[in-house]
């Protein structure tokens, strides 16, 4: 009995494939009715339990792969995390850290933030969190990120080390919005330059911008260094918000157009707060999308010079499609093109080819001269008031180009950086010299100028090179020292005050910046 029963079944199933099949012949073979019937026979004949979602998953993906570089699917958790920082905020204690030989050290709490407010301090060693062992015990950030992160009015329980206390310390912290900015620096480089450092384009990029460059100018700001390197991208508005603080009224920013979306343009208000005064903005090969629209509409507007390398080259529009399971596909509707209709998107004849596409420029010497750089007549295109020759066919050329330096970086230095020694020492020296170094620098101009590691912090440096396997090299060691000195204060310089004076002080061996400064001057 039990045996008619399955013949039956399968029977039945092979009933219901044959009249889908025989449906599919009078209706062309719609390719969706085609999916179905593959996901209908695996469901009901396979051999083994089959996972539903992740086959469809799996067919998302591989339908998308056939698309462009950027058609792509993310689940409910990477929806979450990747809308994070360009929303402006998440619920979490409020503090930045980093993880410190299997612990976790807190930089600095954010201000104002929960962390603060009940007593935790910069150099603190978190050990437990709700009575969870998190030190010595090889947990990884993103484990420790979620026991840490929860909604807004929730509670947790952490233990903390303090250097100079016996005790372990209990705090009770109430989670609470912590802000997540997308502006990393804003400070005066000269006496009437001012520059500003934006990593992303978010929800909260455009006040952010404005709260800056209002700070700058009443400093005496009149000229700007734009500093979009390795910015790249995000949201569009926040990019023609932006770009609107620099160019005229009617102005057109940027417009998109694709095969179902038709034309459409975006223009400048007239209202921007920085119409008048010098421009310049820095790219490099990591600047993309949003930070390319910036860079094509004050270049072609002829409203400032684009210093660095050529942009990365992603102009391609997508559209987010959210699924019930809170998945989302991320669909290319439409392209971008600057004011002079450049496209600003770089070809992908393939996914691999696409993904090498900086390692071939490295190949191919743009990294370190402008002249291996051509493009073909055919992409040939004019700025809209000077005139001037600029090109099309894959993110924005540069008026002045500044090639990698590779002058201060050896095998050691590059060593100690991956295998974490710089980082090690910075956090052993802070930790020693924090409160020497408070009293000492009560301003950041007294501590750059006067502020060097010395040779006893080197020595240090090098013996924790050797315990992480570094060997020593006089003649690299002695190349690169001004670079990891430089390093060193400028990680000491973000621990003491923020990544203002990080910038600040790191920017000194900036080519791009300084040629900026060189041009303004």
């Amino acid at each position: 009995m039990k045996r008619l029963s399955i013949i039956a079944g399968l029977l039945a199933c092979f009933f219901s494939i044959s009249t889908i099949q025989a449906q599919e012949n009078k209706k062309n073979d719609s390719p969706i009715r085609k999916l179905t019937l593959a996901q209908f026979a695996i469901a009901n004949l396979y051999v083994d339990e089959t996972n539903p979602d992740k086959l469809v998953e799996s067919a998302i993906i591989g339908m998308l792969e056939e698309l462009d570089p950027h058609s792509t699917y993310s689940n409910a958790e990477e929806v979450k995390k990747m809308n994070e920082p360009l929303q402006g905020n998440f619920d979490g204690i409020g503090i930045q850290f980093n993880m410190a030989e299997d612990t976790l050290f807190v930089i600095q709490p954010v201000s104002g933030g929960p962390s603060e407010k009940v007593g935790i301090l910069a150099g603190d060693r978190i050990t437990h969190v709700n009575d969870t062992l998190i030190a010595g015990v090889k947990m990884t950030t993103e484990d420790i990120m979620r026991r840490l992160k929860g909604p807004k009015g929730t509670k947790v329980d952490v233990k903390v080390v303090r250097r100079g206390v016996d005790e372990t310390l209990a705090f009770t912290i109430e989670r609470d919005k912590i802000p997540v900015y997308s502006l990393d620096a804003s400070y005066m480089a000269t006496p009437k330059v001012g520059y500003i450092k934006i990593n992303r384009f978010a929800a909260t990029t455009h006040q952010e911008f404005m709260d800056a460059l209002a700070s700058l100018k009443g400093q005496g700001m009149q000229d700007l260094i734009l500093d979009l390197q390795g910015n790249g991208g995000g949201y569009l508005n926040a990019a023609i918000d932006i770009a609107n603080e620099f160019l005229g009224a009617g102005e057109l920013i940027v417009y998109t157009e694709g095969r179902r979306n038709p034309r459409r343009e975006f223009f400048a208000k007239g209202d921007g707060k920085h119409q008048s005064g010098r421009l310049v903005v820095l790219v490099d090969e990591y600047s993309a999308s949003a930070s390319e629209i910036v860079a094509g509409a004050v270049q072609d507007w002829d409203r400032g010079l684009v210093v660095g390398r050529r942009t990365f080259g992603k102009g391609l529009v997508q559209r987010p499609i959210d699924l019930p399971d809170g998945s989302m596909i991320r669909l290319t509707v439409a392209r971008y093109y600057t004011p002079a209709g450049r496209c600003i998107q770089k070809p992908y004849e393939s996914i691999e080819q696409y993904n090498a596409d900086l390692i071939e420029r490295y190949n191919r010497g743009e990294m370190m001269s402008a002249d291996s750089i051509h493009f073909p007549d055919s992409l040939k295109c004019m700025t809209l008031k000077k005139g001037r020759t600029v090109y099309g066919g894959g993110g924005i050329m540069p008026d002045n180009f500044v090639p990698v330096d590779t002058t201060r970086f050896t095998k050691y230095h590059s060593q100690l950086s991956n295998r974490g020694v710089l980082l090690k020492v910075h956090f052993q020296l802070i930790d020693a010299y924090r409160d020497k170094w408070t009293k000492e620098y009560d301003d950041y101009a007294k501590f750059s100028q006067n502020f060097e590691p010395d040779e006893t912090m080197m020595q240090q440096l090098i013996a924790e090179g050797e315990k992480a396997g570094v060997k020593y090299d006089e003649e690299q060691y002695r190349k690169s020292e001004p670079l990891i000195k430089l390093q060193l204060k400028a990680l000491i310089a973000r621990d003491l005050w923020d990544m203002n004076e990080y910038y600040h002080t790191i920017n000194v061996v900036n080519e791009s910046v300084n040629k900026a400064l060189e041009l303004l001057e």
